[in-house]
């Protein structure tokens, strides 16, 4: 994975008197007014040019434009360039885009979406004393929980300029109806991308693991639930929203016979492969208890590592392990506020990405990352490689490109996602730069990275409008809140008579 040198000059911000307004032959829409009927921009179709704004496209050559133009037609770019674009037939909506910096939209790697209704507990504990304690809480959800959790947790990624997001679920409760489908419905609902990772257990606490009896599934089960999520689910065609991956949960709460049976499954049907691994030492020290193995070994030996895996966190890695990684192309899911939060350790980022793993971000569940935003991982990535490895272990472009182009590898979709080029998805971030905030700033892409994350002007994702002006437009945050606030009263109240 690239980065552009420290040396790179940085583009100058733009602001709005820098640009000209002139364009012939076209139906314009020149300024966001947030008094309009915000339904029509909702409808994909015709064309929209995104201009006057420093464009920074995460291309391989890492092109940039102080200022610049997109052209999006239907779900797809079709011009990126400098200055202003060039006239088109027919009726254009333009987003002047003067102040701003336009980026790839971000892509989180790994997620609980149905955390949301859990954030707080456990607040000063270690994985596993925090599984402990939460499990029985989890055991809790149903459907109506998780679609409300979903949504509101999907609604906050795109508020932080993320149009695509990774959600690993593998809790079903007995009687819990169909919470894996609730997932799908809040992603359709606030209109991003969901990689669905259909999860799995089946070490209860009956059999030497963490989570009560009551949540895990036998193995015939998992990989029955497994496969009926592929089949209602999973859209293999270019510009999917919607895919399925395979997740056993991790190796303290799934058997060998699972972990590799799995893999298996998920092969056969041409979809991805996704786990938890290495995330602490106790992980460590339980698997070569278990099986004589590290983590990394223990997974390479049931097939768990090639380029159509990606795992989450892996912290505790030795250097052959990462070396392991970077030879099979096995992506990682980085999510540094998480492992912060239960001080599980910092991922050793920069030796990743020198092996020539892929790596992307990831929020993890909220449950240990109660901000839940994407767009501020990238200023804690940046912060945990430099406090490990010093201040040139990752720039301010090498942390938007772990939250873009790295995540599209990890998701095995950087043909479509994660760079503004001819031909991917339009899937599109403009932060508003400026304010007492960044004002100053000379670099945008160091503004993003290291400042407070900017106002949202706008989130398209594949052309349709999911933020506009800061705000969602599929459906209220006030709407969200009312049910996220059910939700988790619900859950607490299951909590208290359990």
């Amino acid at each position: 994975m690239s980065s552009n040198p420290a040396s790179t000059p940085p583009p100058p911000n733009r602001t709005s008197g820098d640009r000209d307004a002139t364009q012939p032959q076209e139906t314009a829409e020149r300024e966001i007014n947030p008094e309009r009927d915000h339904r029509c921009e909702s409808r994909r179709g015709g064309t929209v040019i995104i201009e006057g704004g420093t464009v920074v496209t995460v291309d391989d050559s890492g092109t940039e434009f102080g200022e610049g133009h997109v052209v999006v037609e239907g779900d797809r770019i079709v011009a990126v360039g400098p200055g202003s674009a060039p006239a088109q037939q027919g009726p254009v909506r333009r987003i002047d885009a003067s102040g701003c910096l336009v980026t790839p939209g971000l892509i989180n790697t790994h997620h609980h979406l149905y955390q949301w209704a859990t954030r707080g507990y456990a607040a000063d504990a270690t994985l596993f004393g925090w599984l402990t304690e939460l499990y029985p809480v989890w055991a809790g959800i149903d459907e109506e929980i998780t679609h409300a959790a979903a949504s509101a947790g999907l609604a906050r990624m795109a508020l932080s300029g993320c149009t695509t997001a990774a959600d690993h679920h593998y809790v079903f409760p007995r009687g819990g109806g169909d919470v894996f489908g609730a997932v799908v419905a809040a992603a359709e609902r606030i209109g991003v991308r969901l990689h669905a990772v259909r999860g799995s257990m089946d070490r209860g606490r009956s059999h030497g693991g963490l989570p009560p009896d009551s949540v895990v599934e036998d193995l015939d089960a998992a990989l029955a639930g497994t496969q009926e999520a592929i089949d209602r689910f999973h859209d293999p065609n270019p510009g999917a929203q919607v895919r399925v991956a395979v997740g056993p949960c991790s190796p303290f709460s799934v058997s060998t016979d699972l972990m590799r049976q799995a893999a298996e499954l998920a092969r056969r049907n041409g979809v991805r492969l996704h786990t938890h691994l290495a995330e602490t030492t106790d992980e460590e020290e339980q698997c070569r208890a278990e099986y004589g193995r590290t983590p990394v070994e223990y997974a390479d030996d049931l097939g768990w590592l090639g380029p159509d895996v990606w795992l989450a966190h892996t912290i505790h890695l030795s250097e052959e392990g990462i070396a392991r990684l970077g030879e099979t192309g096995t992506g990682a899911a980085h999510c540094p506020t998480s492992n912060g939060r239960l001080g599980a350790g910092i991922a050793p980022v920069r030796p990743l990405l020198d092996a020539g793993a892929p790596v992307g971000l990831g929020v993890d569940g909220v449950a240990s990352n109660e901000a839940g935003g994407l767009g501020e991982e990238m200023h804690q990535a940046l912060l945990t490689a430099r406090a490990r490895y010093g201040p040139e272990a990752l720039s301010v472009r090498d942390a938007l490109r772990l939250a873009t182009r790295g995540g599209a590898r990890c998701l095995g979709r950087d043909d479509e996602l994660g760079s503004l080029e001819h031909g991917k998805l339009a899937d599109i971030a403009v932060w508003r730069l400026g304010g007492i905030d960044h004002t100053g700033i000379a670099d945008p892409v160091a503004a993003l990275v290291l400042g407070r994350l900017p106002k949202l002007e706008r989130l398209l994702r594949g052309g349709s409008v999911v933020v506009d002006d800061g705000r969602l437009m599929p459906v209220s945050e006030a709407e969200l809140t009312h049910e996220l606030d059910r939700a988790s009263a619900r859950i607490r109240t299951r909590e208290v008579s359990a």
